[in-house]
């Protein structure tokens, strides 16, 4: 009885404690509490992505190295958790960018109208009745191209077409009278913060005030200095396909690969390294846009995967193997080829394909994703360079340079991974490196995204304290 007596009375003390310390709001009673009422917030996965875990392997070749280029000398490199598209960027997916481009386009050229009366406010505002400038982004109306509602507007007629300003391909350069897009005018306005060489502005030497502490000049007066801004055509080179190969008859491809539907849910190619790390940066303002809209904070960035991050995500866990499924034969148990590539003395069909296949085709590697060997090569953020493995960090592992116009070609060269339809197979092993040149597109190179995890591992939250095991 005395021991119930006790316990009642200690649960009334605790009862008093917690309303008292309830009542003090957030003021932590002078105690360093942090800033309270944050969210709980945990990474969600992003829509067509996959979570690939932070790990560390042996970066490099894990079979011989058969020309004998010493390009990939093995190296132990750790790489943090990220989240990596499940397929390359389909010709469906790509598209998505360029209507974006497109719709931008023509509504600020609506919007420029003398009299918006005249057009309604379905072309010249956005969703809050505000006017629309081309970088603003999501949401706006899009334009129902293939009804062409707009042509009952006489007006909108004469801003769309105009032959200087206007968007679609001028009379005299038009096939069989058809009024389609003028593709050289798809430019896309976009910008990034260069934070290496925000890093490397630092002022030589100590101070006047004596502390030695280091500066970066241009950053305390106008970081502006650091945003970098760039004007691209985003619409793909469709024609990669006659110019990659000579006495070759690839006109079929070019006339319909990118924009026909029987190649939706193909790779997209023709695609330069610039584009494709435009497309990561739309892809970004896309979802930031939609965040923002629900009051919800953002995500990381979606960007090119570094070499260390892609080799690691066809790796799939299972290190020192030649290939993401692992090895070291290309066939089944049934004598079935496991990737797209070319096969034998160049019997492209062998495999199942001729060019490109639908993505998806072959069966993952160990973590979900498909087709890191064959089908297309794909871009990764690093730059070339034959002494990469040699110095660079073992940490998160990256050879990046941003290029001029005045740099020397060789500067220009970025690294690609995972071989291609009509490469043969040493170019799809997982440890194989090999490079094109940033301003080029071809027609067996895409990409796809990836995005860092925000945290350490999946399962951690604000309190966690579990181990990864």
């Amino acid at each position: 009885m005395i021991a119930k007596i006790v316990n009642l009375k200690n649960l009334f003390l605790y009862t008093v404690i917690l309303v008292f310390l309830g009542s003090c709001g957030n003021s932590g009673n002078g105690q360093l509490i942090g800033v309270q009422d944050r969210e709980d917030w945990y990474q969600p996965d992003p829509f067509g992505m996959l979570f690939i875990p932070m790990g560390a392997y042996n970066m490099g070749v894990s079979d011989q190295d058969v020309p004998y280029a010493q390009l990939a000398q093995s190296k132990t490199v750790s790489v943090q958790a990220f989240y990596m598209d499940e397929t390359e960027i389909t010709n469906n997916e790509y598209r998505q960018f360029v209507y974006w481009v497109r719709d931008s386009l023509a509504h600020v050229l609506l919007g420029d109208a003398d009299d918006p009366d005249v057009l309604g406010e379905h072309y010249i505002s956005d969703r809050n009745g505000d006017p629309i400038e081309y970088g603003d982004q999501i949401p706006y109306f899009s334009i129902n191209w293939r009804e062409r509602i707009y042509w009952d507007e006489e007006e909108v007629q004469l801003i769309l077409e105009d032959p200087n300003d206007g968007l679609f391909l001028p009379e005299h350069e038009r096939f069989f009278r058809r009024k389609q897009i003028d593709s050289r005018k798809l430019n896309f306005e976009y910008s990034w913060i260069d934070f290496r060489e925000a890093a490397s502005k630092e002022l030589e030497g100590n101070l006047s005030d004596g502390t030695g502490r280091h500066y970066r000049p241009q950053g305390l007066k106008d970081r502006s200095v650091y945003i970098k801004k760039d004007i691209i055509n985003v619409y793909p080179d469709t024609l990669s396909w006659v110019h990659d190969f000579s006495y070759s008859f690839n006109e079929p491809m070019t006339q319909n690969y990118f924009w026909h539907p029987a190649y939706d849910n193909y790779p997209v190619v023709g695609v330069s390294w610039k584009q494709a790390r435009a497309f990561c940066i739309w892809r970004t303002i896309l979802i930031d846009s939609y965040l923002e809209g629900r009051d919800e904070s953002y995500w990381n960035d979606y960007r090119l995967p570094t070499e260390a991050e892609w080799e690691w995500a066809a790796r799939g866990g299972l290190d020192l193997n030649p290939y993401p499924w692992g090895g070291p034969y290309i066939r089944n148990s049934n004598g079935c080829f496991l990737a797209n590539y070319k096969p034998l003395r160049g019997n492209y069909i062998d495999d199942g394909g001729l060019h490109t296949i639908v993505v998806a085709h072959y069966a993952p590697n160990d973590w979900g994703l498909y087709d890191m060997a064959g089908n297309v090569a794909e871009w990764t953020s690093d730059a070339f360079n034959e002494s990469t493995y040699n110095f660079s960090h073992d940490l998160n592992t990256q050879y990046s340079h941003e290029t001029s116009e005045n740099d020397h070609y060789v500067l220009k060269r970025k690294v690609i991974r995972g071989g291609s339809w009509k490469d043969i197979g040493f170019y799809i092993r997982t440890g194989t490196r090999s490079y094109e040149y940033e301003d080029t597109a071809k027609c067996y190179i895409g990409f796809r995204c990836v995005q860092t995890y925000l945290g350490r591992a999946k399962g951690d939250g604000p309190n966690a304290s579990n181990v990864y095991h």
